[in-house]
């Protein structure tokens, strides 16, 4: 790789710790090129990403980041794992690296956060984007479907105590 590519792979990963809502960084000694490719395919249908970059170039793109403590994690034969969404990412590792134990996670960040590898398990066990979006949701129809019910239940219940008598004078 010449300095080029060098510093525009540094570049790269400067805007992913920047732009990502989540970045976990883990150990994947051991894995085989069928996990990793199984590891990839989850964090796309996720929507997030995963990149393995040399340790010393990711070191450089923190600098100056507010995510700089991360650099730590990053010794041996580190991944990266990020996604826009704010749990995404660590919700992918985290049931990846509980089915497979050559997948170890190390640590992450998000957004200004460094987070630790229990951090990252708290925030894999938090709600995704569409799930806090379908309950919102279901919070703001939830009186109007009171009120229809409401509306509707007295013509229900005539209706069936009429067909309550009727059925006693049959």
């Amino acid at each position: 790789m010449d300095r080029a590519q060098k510093e525009k792979l540094v570049d790269e990963l400067g805007q992913i710790f920047e732009s990502s809502g989540v970045v976990v960084v883990s150990h994947y000694e051991g894995m085989t090129v069928a996990e990793m490719q199984d590891l990839r395919a989850r964090m796309r249908e996720a929507g997030g990403s995963v990149r393995v970059a040399k340790n010393k170039l990711a070191k450089i793109a923190l600098e100056g980041k507010a995510v700089a403590s991360i650099s730590e994690f990053l010794t041996g034969m580190t991944v990266l794992g990020y996604s826009e969404d704010p749990v995404a990412a660590a919700k992918v590792f985290d049931a990846y690296a509980k089915d497979n134990q050559k997948l170890v996670i190390l640590g992450g960040a998000m957004g200004d956060t460094a987070l630790d590898t229990a951090g990252v398990a708290a925030v894999a066990k938090m709600p995704s984007r569409e799930e806090l979006i379908a309950s919102i949701a279901g919070c703001i129809g939830a009186p109007a479907s009171n009120i229809a019910g409401a509306i509707g239940a007295p013509a229900s219940n005539i209706a069936s105590i009429l067909s309550t008598i009727e059925e006693k004078a049959a």
